[in-house]
This record gives structure tokens, sequence and C-alpha cells, in this order.
């Protein structure tokens, strides 16, 4: 199974639609991608959800660079504020069409 972590999604299905999010990691049997936003979804107890109900804002070609985003990658633990600061951010630059 491809690593996902670090990337940012926006879930298109449940009662998180259109939310933003961090993949902090992939469950165990590979099917279903973690997110946590620091709010909603704490790191502690990320949202398991399957790869089909996400749309993929970044990728491995296109990577969100911030200091957030390379210490998930490296498996270190990430606070809740720093992942709503890093997401405040990318919706910031993200809206002012700067991705």
């Amino acid at each position: 199974m491809y690593d996902y972590t670090g990337w940012i999604v926006r879930a298109n299905a449940g009662r998180d639609k259109e939310g933003i999010f961090f993949v902090v990691g992939v469950d165990q049997e590979g099917h279903r991608l973690l997110l946590a936003d620091g709010k909603r979804r704490k790191a502690s107890r990320p949202k398991r959800k399957k790869l089909g109900h996400v749309c993929c804002l970044t990728d491995h070609l296109h990577m969100y660079d911030n200091p957030v985003v390379r210490s998930l990658q490296q498996g270190e633990p990430v606070s809740d504020r720093a992942l709503r600061r890093a997401l405040a951010a990318f919706k910031e630059g993200y809206t002012l069409g700067e991705r």
C-alpha cells in the first residue's frame, strides 16, 4: 500500500463532507486513511476514511512545504495546534490561487 502520510485531502462523503484534513497515517489493513485536522478530529483520535471518499489536494509531486508535513512523513508526533495552523495557512493559499 502506498504511503499517503502528509498529504492534504478534502472529504467528499460523510458528515465531514468538504472538510480539509491531513493524512496522519494509514490503517493496518491499508484500506483506510487516518485523517486529522486538529479541531474536530484530533491527532490522537484520527478519522478513518476510505481512499475513494476523499479528494487529494496535494500529492507526492505537489507537496505542501511545511514543517508539519515533514514531521508527519518522518513519523514524529504532531500537536493539534500545529495541524490547525498548517491547514489554515494552506487554506489561505489555496483560496488565493497560489497552489
